[in-house]
């Protein structure tokens, strides 16, 4: 029997992969109903057959038409001519040290994304990406340092999905104790450049008639687009998260050239007024500690005067430097780490330590940079 490197499971080829023009994930129900007849459906049986569709993508996981047994024969073969519901190809399966698990998935195009999931005790979380590449170009992160290729559409954000239940076998969709339980938008690039897509996405994962996950269970995070927060509040409702990283314009502006356009009052004036924070959630602000950049007892006590001078229901999310070849920063020392920490504890904010996870797959909080892509580049060719 071959022996597999360590931490890398085998790849089974998909039995079908998707085309990317006729897939009908991605697609709200009446577009899938829309769909049906421009192919000869009865306008009277598009709703019903859409909703049978509907519940074989989201509830059971279905890859192929011919799964779909309360359907006729007929009826999948004029399917199976017209549309698809396959899956991208898997290119690497790693599996953690600690149990992670990251994808690499390649789509039609040639394009590659990379998909994160963290189990844990009381939950499992899919950090999902909504770009290929990232515009941003925060100097902290090894995602930033890849130009952005383009938006991710909704079929391929939700297909990140249904791959990571596919791999940890969870269909038909429980109801509860899911190993999916948490949906990040903490992956490649930034989902509020992608808004629409994005938007799209969640709703067709929030559907109750489907794979039913609650806006409570869902997580965006933001580099801080200001217009789009408010959008983000209004028509999705999700939790926020944010990567704030500094306490001031002048720290922040260096590390996330983002802060010129958005400077740091229109940010927390924006946070301030995030529509999406009802029933006691708070929003979340992701800070990266970075040796003698931004993380001083001064930085902490400016933070919690920070969030308190703008009356912010929030938490403070605290996160170790993830290193990477070629990064000019550091990793501050454990003491330093939990000194910051019991600083804003100690003034009533919540300030938890983030674990890094993955670290030796390179899938911890801004690592990802589809390494095994360059990896296999450098690799010889076989003559």
């Amino acid at each position: 029997m071959k022996t597999l490197p360590l931490g890398v499971e085998p790849l089974v080829a998909p039995r079908h992969t998707f085309d990317e023009n006729k897939s009908l994930i991605g697609l709200t129900r009446d577009e899938v109903a829309e769909k049906l007849k421009e192919i000869g459906v009865p306008e009277k049986q598009c709703k019903m057959r859409a909703q049978q569709i509907w519940h074989w993508i989201y509830f059971r996981g279905a890859k192929s038409f011919d799964e779909m047994s309360n359907i006729s024969k007929d009826m999948r073969g004029k399917l199976n001519e017209n549309f698809d519901v396959g899956r991208p190809e898997i290119v690497e399966n790693l599996i953690s040290k600690d149990g992670t698990r990251k994808w690499l998935m390649k789509f039609p195009d040639g394009q590659e994304v990379e998909t994160v999931f963290i189990p844990e005790e009381d939950r499992g979380t899919l950090c999902i990406s909504s770009q290929v590449g990232c515009t941003l170009t925060c100097k902290f992160c090894h995602t930033g340092t890849q130009r952005l290729v383009r938006n991710l559409t909704s079929a391929e954000i939700i297909m990140q999905l249904l791959v990571a239940r596919d791999h940890l076998g969870e269909w038909p969709s429980p109801s509860e104790g899911r190993l999916v339980s948490t949906i990040v938008l903490m992956g490649m690039g930034e989902p509020l450049y992608n808004f629409d897509n994005v938007n799209k996405a969640m709703h067709i994962v929030m559907d109750d008639n489907g794979i039913n996950l609650s806006r409570r269970r869902i997580t965006l995070s933001t580099s801080g687009v200001v217009p789009e927060i408010y959008r983000c509040g209004d028509e999705m409702g999700v939790n926020l998260a944010v990567s704030l990283h500094a306490v001031n314009d002048e720290t922040r502006t260096k590390i996330m050239p983002i802060n010129n356009k958005y400077p740091l009052h229109e940010l927390m004036t924006a946070l301030q007024n995030y529509s999406g924070i009802k029933n006691s959630r708070k929003i979340t602000l992701e800070y990266i500690l970075l040796k003698n950049v931004n993380d001083s007892d001064q930085d902490a006590l400016d933070l919690v005067k920070l969030i308190k001078d703008y009356k912010l229901h929030a938490k403070v999310n605290l996160i170790p430097f993830n290193p990477w070849p070629g990064s000019e920063y550091e990793r501050p020392s454990n003491a330093r780490i939990k000194k910051f920490s019991s600083i804003i504890f100690d003034r009533g904010i919540s300030a938890p330590i983030r674990t890094p996870r993955g670290e030796d797959i390179l899938a911890a909080c801004g690592q990802l940079k589809s390494e095994s892509e360059k990896a296999r580049k450098k690799k010889p060719q076989a003559s």
